[in-house]
């Protein structure tokens, strides 16, 4: 068996069992499949090295010292092809069993080669939160950037896939995505990050003025109670129309689905107020390439992208609140903010 622990040699008993219906079956491990003969963090490996650039000559000579021996070939070529067959598998896997009930959506920009040329793509990457309060990937596209028809392109093909319409969907705030959404989704809940707003508002303003305006921000959006957040909120526009109409202007420009997260339980707000979710996978994925300036193609960056969270190299944990996620948003006025 060839890991990343390197080359080790497994002895697996061999049984015969019977089943419920009395029928007899030779026993199969199911931690170690029959011919199994890598491990997913090797495929992972493997993949990482081929979606850099490297060839399987190159591929085998780094392993064989990673991996304490020599590495055929064919198991490099293998490992290759398995990793190809399930990319593919899992772009077109059926989601109707999914019982996904919200979504974060974002995207990331890398450089790829394109016609001999470093060229910026975009990579629109779908969470899905599912009842449990697990997240899971479910969508990664490259795309030439994140306008309307980029997004209804990645949200069509959820859709012809069997996913069902979200109760809420987490966005950074562009209008293309935001478009998008009310074109496939009419109706549905959207929560506006407001980590990207803050930054929105600190462009509007003086440098100066910053360190102020972070701190009414977080004011607002961390008090305890939802009439509090709606009080500060009317604060805030008042003393900021005075001082700096850009920064006052650039909030009410968000409206209400930048308080969506009032409507669910407080134990949900730390994980509905932004998508930071996405944006740790974003981090650690472009920590993983530094070292390459250049990605081969649009196609490799996705696929490595996927590589690393299916080979668990990334993990993500269930969101804060999971335990209150059958409960149903109220009704709130957020008039009182106007």
């Amino acid at each position: 068996m060839i890991g990343s622990f390197g080359s080790v040699t497994v002895s697996l008993p061999r049984a015969r069992v019977v089943d419920e219906k009395g029928h007899e079956r030779e026993w199969r491990s199911e931690t170690i499949p029959a011919y199994k003969r890598v491990t997913k963090q090797a495929e992972a490996i493997i993949a990482g090295a081929y979606l850099g650039g490297t060839n399987t000559r190159r591929v085998r000579r780094a392993l064989a010292s990673l991996f304490g021996g020599k590495i055929s070939k064919d198991t490099v070529s293998r490992a290759w092809r398995k990793v190809q067959s399930d990319w593919e598998g899992w772009n077109q896997r059926d989601l109707s069993d999914e019982d996904i009930i919200r979504l974060i959506l974002d995207g990331t920009v890398v450089k790829v080669r394109l016609g001999k040329k470093a060229t910026i793509i975009s990579l629109l990457v779908v969470l899905g939160v599912r009842r449990d309060g697990q997240k899971i990937l479910l969508s990664i596209k490259n795309m030439g950037g994140e306008s309307e028809e980029a997004w209804r392109s990645v949200l069509e093909d959820l859709v012809s896939r069997g996913m069902r319409a979200p109760e809420l969907v987490s966005v950074d705030g562009g209008k293309g995505l935001e478009t998008a959404l009310e074109r496939i989704w009419n109706g549905i809940d959207i929560q506006r990050c407001t980590v990207h707003k803050e930054r929105n508002l600190l462009a509007h303003a003086p440098k100066r003025l910053h360190e102020e305006i972070k701190e009414d921000f977080n004011e607002m959006m961390y008090a305890e109670t939802a009439d509090e957040v709606l009080k500060k909120r009317k604060l805030f526009l008042a003393k900021w129309k005075l001082q700096c109409r850009g920064v006052a202007d650039s909030l009410e420009e968000a409206g209400d689905r930048l308080f969506t997260f009032l409507r669910y339980p407080q134990v949900q707000w730390k994980s509905l107020r932004t998508t930071n979710a996405i944006e740790r996978l974003h981090e650690e994925f472009k920590r993983r390439i530094k070292t390459q300036c250049v990605l081969p193609s649009a196609e490799t960056a996705a696929m490595f992208f996927w590589v690393l969270m299916a080979s668990g190299q990334i993990t993500m944990q269930r969101v804060n609140g999971y335990k209150t996620l059958h409960e149903q948003p109220v009704m709130l006025d957020m008039n009182q903010a106007a």
